[in-house]
């Protein structure tokens, strides 16, 4: 039971944090991704190097984009389960993937990530790996 409360708070507190987020990028693009976050569990006997891992499914409707934003002391990992994506990282370009692929985002890097595509939906799995849970997982950067 304390693990089953410990967890509804992980994702109440991330329910609450996630809804200014999707505010902004509603705000920034027609349509925002939808994020719902399926895990957000301590890890255990790693050393303390990596602290924390989130997996979040997102959706993201035709012609869609996550706002530019950074994750300090996290990794992002994004595999496309639907549909292609385009990962764009601040001053290195863009990376285009496909149903079946994943990209690999570094800590501290300004990125996004969108559907270029304006007439189907797409869907991908974001795993977070954070180094410092003391951090925010997303900080929204203005370019």
């Amino acid at each position: 039971m304390l693990i089953m409360r410990r967890e509804f708070l992980h994702l109440s507190g991330i329910s609450v944090a996630i809804a200014p987020l999707t505010t902004v990028a509603l705000a920034q693009t027609q349509a925002g991704p939808k994020l719902t976050q399926i895990l957000r569990q301590d890890l255990e006997s790693q050393g303390q190097t990596v602290q924390e891992t989130v997996v979040t499914v997102v959706d993201f409707g035709p012609g869609s984009s996550a706002p530019w934003h950074m994750h300090p002391g996290a990794q992002e990992l994004l595999h496309v389960v639907e549909g292609s994506l385009v990962i764009e990282i601040d001053g290195q370009g863009t990376t285009p993937l496909k149903a079946g692929e994943a990209g690999i985002v570094p800590a501290e890097r300004v990125h996004l990530v969108r559907n270029e595509n304006t007439a189907v939906a797409a869907k991908a799995l974001v795993v977070h790996s954070r180094a410092a849970k003391d951090k925010p997982l997303i900080v929204l950067v203005t370019k």
